[in-house]
């Protein structure tokens, strides 16, 4: 099957880039990060043009970069975290194989610039994020073969779980 080995998926702050860098590594396969093939097209943050665009036309946006990339990406993509809320974009992933890094609110918040990487959870991260989390977290379990969780563990007892949910070449 053409398309990436692996997608992962789940709220800023899960540990997407991390986790998705070292499994490409491992895997011998490039790395991609779907927030940069935004600011790519667009040449702004994805942040930014949310702002600019609004959130319809943003996913809008979104799902047609994600159509042209899929096919012809075979690596580790890590998606933007509501990415797999855009409309379409559910149906454009089922046939790959995704993980949702899942992270409880306590821990999000315990990362280190997720705030100021993400200045719309101002004034209130706490709020900003739980609404987030409840609102996102089902469709992230319903696009994933898997659900790993991520608070109080080392990226690499994450990648190890990750990597043990790949399917295996026949």
């Amino acid at each position: 099957m053409t398309g990436p080995a692996l997608i992962l998926v789940g709220p800023p702050g899960s540990g997407k880039s991390t986790v998705g860098r070292m499994a490409a590594e491992r895997l011998g396969l490039e790395f991609r990060d779907f927030d940069d093939d935004i600011e790519r097209v667009h040449g702004i943050h994805a942040g930014e043009l949310v702002v600019k665009l609004g959130r319809e036309k943003f996913q809008e946006s979104e799902r047609e970069i994600l159509a042209d990339l899929l096919p012809e990406f075979h690596g580790v993509l890590s998606l933007g975290g509501g990415t797999p809320t855009a409309p379409g974009v559910p149906e454009l992933l089922e046939p790959y194989h995704v993980v949702f890094l899942d992270v409880d609110l306590d821990q999000l918040l315990k990362r280190e610039g997720l705030v100021t990487l993400h200045p719309w959870l101002l004034p209130n991260p706490r709020a900003h994020l739980r609404e987030l989390l409840n609102t996102r977290r089902p469709v992230y379990t319903a696009v994933a073969a898997a659900t790993i969780p991520t608070s109080e563990r080392t990226p690499e007892e994450v990648l190890a779980d990750v990597l043990a949910t790949m399917p295996v070449a026949s």
